[in-house]
């Protein structure tokens, strides 16, 4: 990818692809190593993808 002539090639997004995934990949390390991530359970995911799929319709009728 090239750089961002928007910002001056500056920052995060004008940074390559894998460059961008390797930093993302080591902050996620990182999160869940000090327990600062957070992990869904699986009652969490359904409540959160019923949410979803809820306000999907809505704006569909809309």
């Amino acid at each position: 990818m090239a750089q961002n002539d928007k910002n001056g090639g500056r920052g995060f997004a004008s940074m390559d692809e894998e460059k961008r995934r390797q930093i993302a990949s080591k902050g996620g390390k990182a999160a869940h190593a000090s327990g600062r991530a957070h992990e869904f359970t699986s009652e969490e995911a359904r409540a959160a993808g019923r949410k979803g799929g809820q306000s999907r319709r809505q704006n569909n009728n809309e």
